[in-house]
């Protein structure tokens, strides 16, 4: 749970209110809670709640559903929640209980979720406008319109169905896109993890060593730390730092060959996302290092876009000047830079976006246009800077070019003199790193 200056349920008490003022006194919001998902057979996945629901509950067990009714007298703030149940718990763990939601997690009111088609009816009568995001558990979206297909129904009897449905998540993420002082403070947290985590790979790797076993460092680091992973490693060397999504983190590590590693962990329900691309042996090769130095400088380029009062675009703008200049002194791409970035010849190299949103997800929700414009930096804005070059087998680029993929990759917030790295205590520096390996 967030910690703030206060109690820790202060921040969420205060996210509410602000949803509460955004939505009106005549509108109602209807959350549910992430469902179980079965992995294969009767085995479960480890639950994880919705991150939307966290967000305004800090209340993270299954089959819940959140209700916030603006102005009404009992209670704006109402949580259903399945009851206590002794025998159940001895297997599953404790529940809160209705009892427990409003004495442990701040709820006005708080239901049997046995009772919620008894009760919420009620709630959604004589309300103008539903909050609800519409589309993302199915089952649940049948339920929403037939309580108030129930109430229309009954409309000539008295009872007064709402009019339209809003879209929660339009409203929602706009708040979550910016970060509180104690967000940022989690992620910050998280950031240290992640990059104690890339450390102690840079120690342990040496030729011989098989991809999994790396993985098994960054999982040692995360849950030693009380984090998890927020996201499936990819560990890739060789031919393999060239696949953008790696996921079989399998196949043996060779002498010469690049490790690139992206792997963040998950803390109090907030991701980091670092990347750090460096040589099995300890040293990269001249090639290696030339095209490291490229992907680092168009980095650097990148963090000094992202200040209050520049777009979205403006890093990944300087990321690909910096690319494409990077790879033309290289000998990999020939002509002018202005017309090679119209032509988008970089995109043979550099085939992806330089950021996201980071937060509660890994790629965060929020807009990066409004209209047709750019999204402006405002401080509190949290995403990720990660440019790469990915040089692979059969590529036109010399044969000693070849299986070179590299991405550096960092978290930042936005501040409001400019912006803040918040995993910058894993080096980038290819000099840096090499004198880390070196302390094995």
């Amino acid at each position: 749970m967030i910690q703030s200056s206060g109690r820790p349920s202060d921040e969420f008490a205060r996210r509410r209110r602000q949803l509460m003022r955004l939505m009106g006194k005549e509108a109602i919001a209807v959350l549910p809670a992430a469902p179980v998902r079965q992995r294969n057979g009767d085995v479960e996945y480890n639950y994880r709640q919705d991150s939307d629901f966290h967000y305004l509950t800090g209340f993270d067990e299954p089959e819940s559903v959140a209700v916030l009714v603006p102005g009404r007298p009992q209670g704006e703030y109402i949580l259903f929640v399945r009851e206590r149940n002794p025998e159940r718990e001895i297997w599953d763990g404790r529940r809160a209980g209705p009892a427990g939601a409003v004495s442990q997690y701040g709820a006005d009111d708080a239901f049997p979720i046995a009772d919620i088609d008894e009760i919420l009816p009620g709630l959604l009568e004589s309300r103008s406008r539903v909050y609800y995001s519409m589309g993302v558990y199915h089952d649940f979206d049948q339920r929403v319109v037939g309580w108030v297909n129930t109430l229309r129904a009954q409309a000539r009897s008295g009872r007064q169905p709402p009019q339209e449905f809003s879209a929660l998540d339009h409203v929602l993420h706009d708040m979550r896109l910016f970060k509180s002082r104690a967000e940022v403070a989690t992620m910050r947290r998280s950031g240290r993890i992640a990059a104690g985590a890339h450390r102690r790979a840079m120690r342990f790797v040496r030729p011989g060593l098989n991809e999994y076993q790396v993985m098994a460092e960054l999982l040692h680091e995360f849950h030693s730390h009380g984090a998890d992973i927020s996201y499936h490693p990819i560990v890739g060397g060789g031919a393999n730092s060239c696949v953008l999504h790696y996921r079989d983190n399998n196949q043996p590590l060779r002498d010469g060959d690049l490790l690139l590693i992206d792997a963040g962990c998950e803390l109090d329900f907030y991701a980091s996302d670092i990347t750090r691309t460096f040589p099995v042996n300890g040293r990269y090769t001249p090639e290696q290092r030339a095209v490291y130095e490229v992907v680092l400088a168009a980095q650097r380029a990148a963090f000094a876009e992202v200040h209050p009062g520049n777009h979205w675009n403006a890093p990944h703008d300087a990321a690909v000047r910096a690319v494409t200049q990077g790879l033309v002194k290289l000998g990999l791409l020939k002509g002018r830079v202005p017309q090679l970035i119209r032509d988008g010849a970089y995109k043979s190299y550099f085939m992806h976006r330089t950021g996201h949103w980071l937060g509660m997800d890994v790629h965060d929700v929020g807009d990066y246009k409004v209209g047709e414009e750019w999204r402006v930096f405002e401080p509190g804005m949290a995403l990720t800077v990660e440019p790469g070059i990915y040089i692979a087998a059969g590529s036109k680029a010399p044969k000693r070019f070849w299986n070179i993929g590299i991405r550096i990759e960092d978290d930042v917030v936005v501040t409001s003199k400019g912006h803040d790295v918040l995993t910058s205590h894993v080096p980038t520096d290819a000099d840096q790193i090499e004198r880390l390996m070196a302390t094995a």
